[in-house]
């Protein structure tokens, strides 16, 4: 094949098909349906690139369960700049102060404050911190509760992979996301 060839259909990278990575992959190429072809000899270990760490949006992560934090930090990290990570409302006070992220995803159920507690008073101190609720309860009045708050965003755990990032480019861009499942019912 010429250098400049292109291929239509499949890509020629090997990504793993339930990363968040290939979604989006998978989803330009919908979009373009055509495939730059690398350079011959090129190595299939020159992969796209993250774009660089100065322009991603930064993100702290508030959560009580240390794996929700873990599993949250590997889905967005090759998107956005993890800045911090926090499991109770008093430390991310601190951090949003400290960081000052474009985004906080916030549970709820934390120790101390609470996520709707933490949320009311970073607002009410005249903090423009994007808020974006994760959470586990169901339940359409903590749904108006996080949006009477500020919160752009009420993403369910179990929806986690399908809701987060669109809720994380929507709160970003100062639209409300609500998870899907909660919006049918």
């Amino acid at each position: 094949m010429e250098k400049n060839q292109r291929l239509y259909g499949p890509t020629f990278h090997r990504l793993r098909a339930d990363t968040p990575a290939c979604a989006e992959y998978r989803g330009r190429m919908e979009l373009n349906n055509i495939v730059e072809m690398p350079p011959k000899g090129a190595s299939r270990l020159n992969k796209p690139r993250a774009s660089s760490s100065r322009n991603r949006p930064r993100i702290v992560l508030a959560d009580d369960q240390q794996e929700v934090l873990r599993t949250v930090s590997r889905l967005l990290k090759h998107h956005y700049k993890i800045v911090g990570a926090a499991q109770d409302g008093e430390r991310v006070l601190e951090l949003v102060r400290s960081e000052a992220p474009d985004l906080l995803v916030l549970d709820i159920f934390m120790p101390g404050l609470n996520g709707i507690e933490t949320a009311n008073r970073l607002r009410a101190s005249g903090c423009r911190v994007k808020v974006l609720f994760l959470t586990v309860l169901e339940d359409t009045d903590y749904v108006d509760a996080a949006l009477s708050v500020g919160g752009l965003g009420y993403v369910l755990k179990a929806h986690l992979v399908t809701d987060l990032l669109p809720a994380i480019r929507e709160a970003l861009k100062g639209s409300v996301f609500i998870s899907p499942s909660l919006r049918a019912s």
